[in-house]
């Protein structure tokens, strides 16, 4: 039983890390990150991206945007832009680190020290990950309410409010946060892992056997 808690803890931590990878690529990348509606037309909505704005239009049509200058966007998105493509690299980092040291990889299963090593690397850049996702969310969130609720703004002024891409971008830290936690949980523990003892076992027998052939005149 013990030899399968750790490799099941493993391969959960990697699932959810991917997952929170993926979706943290996809909200660095969706332009809903604020969201607008017009109550002069409410057949459109305004949204906002790191990237792009866009007007989505009720018979299903979407046009987008670029933004002209980095230089332009409020600064909330300009740091939110450079943290998520951060996050977005130390998570697919922290993949491959830890892909290598996984238990069920056959690769280097001798150098156990060198796996347990590459897991810890790759928790922490999970977490890193994580954190740096979720940041970014988080403050232009925070912007978004002190914009609203802003009594120097007329009220007949639209307001901004929550993106669907917000949501995401939490879920993906959490994601991420989890995974790591879960693959540097398994480094703390000191199961021997099945390799190892058959290694150990088969050296064993190769010194027995070598005693045995040198005894014998």
């Amino acid at each position: 039983m013990a030899l399968i808690y750790r490799p099941v803890m493993q391969l959960s931590g990697i699932l959810f890390s991917l997952l929170g990878w993926v979706l943290s690529c996809l909200t660095t990348y969706l332009p809903q990150w604020k969201n607008l509606n017009l109550e002069l037309n409410e057949l459109e909505i305004w949204t906002m991206g790191l990237w792009q704005a866009c007007v989505v239009q009720e018979e299903g049509g979407i046009q987008c945007k670029d933004f002209d200058s980095f230089l332009a966007l409020p600064p909330e998105l300009r740091i939110s832009r450079v943290l998520m493509v951060f996050s977005n690299g130390s998570g697919l980092f922290g993949l491959l680190l830890s892909g290598f040291g996984l238990d069920c990889l056959k690769i280097g299963e001798r150098q156990q020290e060198q796996k347990k090593r590459l897991l810890l690397f790759g928790g922490v850049l999970f977490w890193i990950s994580g954190i740096t996702a979720i940041v970014p969310v988080s403050w232009v969130a925070h912007a978004t309410v002190q914009e609203f609720w802003d009594k120097n703004i007329p009220d007949i002024v639209p307001r901004w409010d929550f993106g669907e891409a917000l949501f995401v971008g939490w879920l993906a830290g959490l994601c991420l946060i989890l995974g790591g936690s879960l693959l540097n949980c398994t480094i703390c523990s000191s199961e021997v892992h099945s390799s190892a003892i058959r290694y150990a076992v088969a050296e064993q027998q190769d010194q027995r056997h070598h005693r045995e052939t040198a005894s014998k005149p």
